[in-house]
Parts: C-alpha cells; structure tokens; sequence
C-alpha cells in the first residue's frame, strides 16, 4: 500500500454488488478495499472503526436506510466522505442523501470509470453527481429556498405516512390511502423511525403533531 492509496469501505446489501465492486477497486492501483458491509448500522460500523476515506453506501439497506446510516457518519465519522451509488434517482431520495451529509452520488448504471472518478473527486473533498441528477442538484440550489417544511431529512412519502400517523391511522389505511402495500408502509415507518431517531409510535405522533403534522388528515 503506497502512502496515496485511497482506503474504501462498500457498504450494499446484494453480495453480487458488493463482490463485483469489490473486484473492480481491487484492480485499481491506488484503491484498496478496506472492508465490506452488508446493512445500514455495519456500515456505520465500519466507518467508525476503519475509517476509510470513502464510504459507498446504496440507499436501500436493512436495519438502517443508507440516507440515516449517511446522517450517523457524518456525526460520528466526519473525516469519513459517503458517496451513495444506488438505483434511485428521485428527487426525495438525491436531496435527503444530501442533506444526510454524502458528498456525491451516483447511479448504479454507471461506467465503471465514472465510479472511479467519483471516488475520488469525494475523498478530495468535492461534490460530484450523475450527469442527469447534476442539473437537478444545480436547479435546487438555484431556486428559492423551502420554508417551513418539517423534517426534512424525510422524503414527501415519508413524511405523508407520517402525517397519517399522526392523523390516528393505522398501517393498513394508510396503505390504502396512498396505495401502496401494508410492507411497504412498514418499510416507510422503520426510516422514519431512524431517521427523527425515535423508538415508537407514539413519540412519532407527538413529534408530528407538534410540527403541524396529522391535523387535518
């Protein structure tokens, strides 16, 4: 290992993903694969104790979302840059990573140079994107900023499930009203949960309701 080796921890729940990256840093000279994680809190995990100098994270994680392992790292671990490679390329997903502390992301789909490139560019301190979310990124910035929007390390769906939460409801009419599965309200639910670092429930609708959340759901 030469004193310019960039040390990288891969943080994805698919052993295909993981494998495959780990096999595409490995033949590069100056990348070593410090160490691999399989969900959210690993990652956290692995952070804090390797300390590599990139962290890859997906968004889509057990235990812990990749957007609230990215918020704990960069409590924990700031020195630590997360770039978020995944397959989301929404809005809700690309501002909450961001607003989470990751310092660049970047599509599953892309060239494995630009992968590369995008390790980098992280670990020296810039903020790099996939072309397409770039501009939206830059538009954001741009616009004028959002005011009085509660919790906004959630995504609108999330915060919807949480308004109806808050509106007394329980996961199978919640499902119904935004049509979505009763397991992907579960889902949506165990985020929130990390994400305002709450443990139940009931602490949700109080942390809701007094936001403004719920009242006229």
């Amino acid at each position: 290992m030469t004193g310019d080796e960039l040390r990288v921890v891969i943080a994805d729940d698919h052993p295909v993903v993981r494998d495959g990256l780990s096999a595409l840093l490995a033949s590069i000279d100056s990348i070593e694969v410090a160490g691999v994680a399989a969900t959210g809190s690993q990652a956290v995990q692995a952070a804090v104790l390797l300390r590599p100098d990139v962290l890859i994270m997906d968004i889509q994680m057990p235990e812990l979302d990749g957007v609230a392992a990215t918020g704990q790292i960069a409590r924990a671990a700031p020195d630590v840059a997360v770039l978020m490679l995944t397959m989301f390329d929404d809005d809700d997903s690309v501002f909450a990573a961001m607003r989470a502390g990751a310092r660049g992301y970047v599509l599953k789909g892309a060239q494995q140079a630009e992968i590369v490139r995008a390790i980098r560019a992280v670990a020296a301190g810039e903020a790099i994107f996939s072309p397409g979310i770039a501009s939206r990124v830059l538009h954001l910035a741009a616009a004028p900023p959002q005011r009085d929007v509660p919790f906004q390390a959630l995504t609108s769906r999330e915060r919807d499930v949480l308004s109806l939460i808050a509106a007394g409801h329980r996961n199978s009419e919640i499902a119904r009203q935004l049509s979505i599965a009763p397991k992907t309200v579960a889902n949506h639910i165990s985020a929130i949960f990390n994400k305002l670092q709450i443990t139940g429930r009931s602490e949700a609708i109080v942390l809701a309701r007094d936001a403004g959340l719920g009242r006229s759901t």
